[in-house]
């Protein structure tokens, strides 16, 4: 028998699906180390569920090869590109070390917590480093960003994980790290999650493309799928709406499988899978890892400050895009600007500034150059009236901001 608790409960629900009232939610996992022809070639059945219920696309992390957005294939670079939307050149996060990551290029945590304070943000890794060093939890750098929920460091914990050669520690980690996340899920519903598994990664350089890598895959698929049922069960029960979203942070050497961090095609390629269809830019484009911060601060509604979207180099995977695949040449004076048009509507606003404050925590000077259609997807002007060695150009459309920057004597 239903009683009046039950029936306000069960009445609040309804109305709260019909309005729309619960917020969107978001989880991103990240699956070390697995190039895109390996996990294609794997049974993953519940990848594969996520994959049926959106998009699989192939993707690409190192940045622009040969430009000055090249990007080390390695795992915390990949990582922070993913939280900052932005390559190397930017977030300062060369290698594993994370010496001296750049703040002043927010995260998407940082974002998200500064725009919607009382929503909770968590992270479930096997790496400490992950939460404290690349979102920064409770750091001056980032005004003592706060973590609500976090389940990590089990690889400093060799009592309840005692290291062996042969990395099943770090398999038991990731069991670990997936089991709190399905349950932090499923009890706390974390409005922004980060979930990280590495014991891919660690069967890749050991053993390189090999049947222990696959079954590393098989049993990261088992783990994925205790965190899907998590997010299935609050939709169901809840009424929310949920974005997950699942990537790695590079790929492997084509002879052996067993390094990255070059810029091979193999160590540049990775996938992407999402339980929401991709927009268009998506489909017909190579996205990057850089593309996920811009799509989760789109799912989440949230407003990415103008200072802070002229450095964004992603663009949303979800919703409209105008324009993308920005190039930009100057010689004699002359900025020749190209873009690709994804969508008809309105113009583009070309900016200009000779200046890079925002590195040191400033804002720089832009100059509004021309306004022009944006389906003419090319515009030559003259900048004489800025003489520099460096130019960030800036391409504001009505659905998107996309960027590219120009040094003298270097590629761009």
């Amino acid at each position: 028998m239903i009683n009046y608790r039950m029936k306000v409960t069960l009445t609040f629900l309804m109305i709260a699906i019909s309005c729309n009232i619960y917020a969107q939610k978001a989880v991103f996992i990240i699956a070390d180390g697995i190039p895109a022809d390996v996990i294609e070639n794997i049974s993953t059945p519940n990848i594969s569920k996520v994959a049926s219920a959106g998009t699989y696309i192939r993707a690409h992390v190192g940045g622009d090869k040969g430009t000055y957005t090249e990007t080390p294939t390695i795992s915390a670079v990949g990582y922070n590109s993913l939280l900052t939307g932005t390559w190397v050149n930017k977030h300062n996060v060369w290698d594993n070390n994370i010496a001296v990551p750049n703040y002043n290029y927010p995260t998407i945590f940082k974002l998200f917590k500064e725009q919607y304070p009382n929503k909770k943000i968590a992270v479930y890794s096997s790496w400490l480093d992950n939460r404290t060093k690349l979102v920064g939890d409770g750091l001056a750098s980032t005004n003592q960003l706060k973590v609500d929920f976090k389940a990590d460091g089990f690889e400093l914990d060799t009592i309840n994980f005692p290291h062996d050669k042969e990395s099943g520690y770090m398999h038991r980690i990731d069991e670990t790290v997936a089991e709190k996340a399905a349950v932090g899920i499923k009890n706390d519903a974390p409005d922004l999650s980060w979930v990280y598994l590495e014991y891919t990664d660690d069967m890749g350089h050991k053993f390189g493309d090999s049947p222990q890598l696959n079954d590393a895959i098989i049993k990261l698929d088992k783990q994925v799928g205790k965190i899907w049922e998590a997010i299935r069960y609050r939709e169901n029960k809840f009424g929310e709406k949920w974005f997950i979203i699942i990537t790695t942070d590079h790929g492997r050497d084509e002879k052996t499988g067993r390094n990255h961090g070059g810029q091979s095609p193999r160590q540049r390629s990775t996938w992407m899978v999402s339980n929401q269809q991709l927009n268009q830019y998506a489909q017909y484009n190579y996205p990057a890892i850089v593309d996920i911060m811009p799509t989760l601060a789109s799912w989440l509604k949230v407003t990415i400050p103008a200072n802070t979207a002229k450095e964004i180099d992603g663009i949303s995977l979800l919703g409209k895009v105008s324009i993308a695949q920005p190039t930009l040449n100057i010689f004699q004076s002359k900025a020749d600007i190209t873009w690709q048009t994804l969508d008809k509507e309105g113009e583009v606003e070309i900016w200009l500034s000779t200046t890079n404050k925002v590195k040191e925590g400033g804002t720089d000077e832009y100059h509004l150059l021309q306004k022009v259609p944006v389906t003419t997807g090319y515009c030559s002007i003259n900048i004489d009236k800025y003489p520099a060695t460096f130019y960030k150009v800036v391409l504001k459309a009505k659905y998107n901001t996309i960027n590219k920057w120009y040094l003298k004597d270097k590629n761009n």
